[in-house]
Parts: structure tokens; sequence; C-alpha cells
């Protein structure tokens, strides 16, 4: 395990929180004190990869542990950024993500991503509808496909089943799509827990 050698100092706010999910850009604040960019040596900025992702606090905070922070990107990068190559478009691996998010009560991660499948497929009003009524929403057969078997990797793993699997296929996607989706939602089901765990979203 990485040793930490200043221990950081712990943080409260009395900032509100936001009211409800929404596609509207919030803000987020850690529970430990980031690094210090001046502090950074060429292992934290090989770590956060991304030079501007210093700018965020959240990665300045992984990067105290900045091994894990770098395989955290790449896992996240090779899942959501990468052509999908026959598989699921960009548009419905966010959509995955989100509905991760809005099941966990990830505020801050449901509205990245919602804004992220909107630009990608020019559905705003059906991600407003997840946002808002939750994973049933109805967002026609393939979204509702996708949305479920979301929803049920986020609960527990063993609620995914051959009825997820068969709705999938019926919503017209082929193995490798749905390979796509479970890799979505079951990275952000993990990715919720960690940005919960260490911090906050609030409303800007």
């Amino acid at each position: 395990m990485t040793e930490i050698s200043v221990r950081p100092t712990a943080l409260s706010y009395d900032l509100p929180h936001p009211q409800g999910f929404t596609r509207d850009t919030i803000g987020w604040v850690p529970w430990l004190e980031p690094l210090p960019r001046d502090e950074f040596t060429d292992r934290h900025w090989d770590g956060v990869i991304n030079p501007p992702r210093a700018d965020f606090d959240y990665f300045r905070l992984l990067v105290r542990d900045p091994e894990v922070l770098r395989a955290r990107t790449l896992m996240d990068r090779d899942i959501f950024t990468k052509e999908s190559d026959g598989g699921l478009p960009r548009a419905e691996r966010e959509l995955a993500a989100t509905a991760v998010s809005r099941t966990n009560g990830c505020v801050y991660c449901a509205s990245v991503h919602a804004r992220t499948s909107s630009n990608f497929s020019k559905r705003p009003e059906d991600l407003d509808r997840l946002l808002e009524e939750g994973t049933s929403a109805d967002l026609g057969e393939r979204w509702n496909a996708i949305v479920s078997a979301s929803e049920a990797l986020a609960q527990s793993p063993i609620l995914f089943d051959a009825e997820d699997i068969t709705a999938l296929r019926d919503g017209g996607l082929e193995d490798v799509a749905i390979v796509d989706m479970i890799q979505s939602a079951a990275y952000f089901n993990w990715a919720n827990r960690l940005m919960l765990s260490v911090g906050r979203a609030v409303a800007i």
C-alpha cells in the first residue's frame, strides 16, 4: 500500500446540497484535503495522466495514491471514451452510467453522465425523465432494457440474469454491446461508491 507522507486534514462544509437530480452543472467537495498542485511530483503527474484534471479536487485527492488513480483513469477511458468497434454507442454507455448513478443516489455522477449521454444521443428529454422519475421511466424498449439491466447490476450482480440478456437482445444489442453495457454499469457502480465516500455534491 502506498504511504501518505502527510496525513490529510478532514474537511467539513456548510454548503447547500443540490435539490434533486439534474443535468445542470453542480459542484463537489472532498472530505479530505486534496494534494496541492505545487506538491505534485513526476509520479503524481503520471498518475493524473491528463494535467487539466489536477484542477478538480476529486483527482487531486485521489492522486495521493497515484498508481491507483492511473489504473482507475485508464479503465475509465477504455470503457467510456474509446471507439465502440461495433459495441454499445457512447451515448448508451453513458446512459448505463447515469442509470447506475441514479440508482445509487450519486447526484454528481448522474449529472455529468446524463449531460454526456444527452450530448451524444440528442435525447435530453429522456435523460431528464430518467433523472426525475428514476429507473421506472419509460424511455422506449432499447433504453428501458439498458436502464433495467444497469439498475440490477447496481443493486446486486445476482439480480442481473437471463431475462435482462433477453431484454437487451430484444432491444437490438449484440453480445459485444451487452458486454460494453455490463462494463459501463459495473465500473460506475464502483465509481459512485468511491465518490460518495470521499466527498459530496454541492449546489453552485
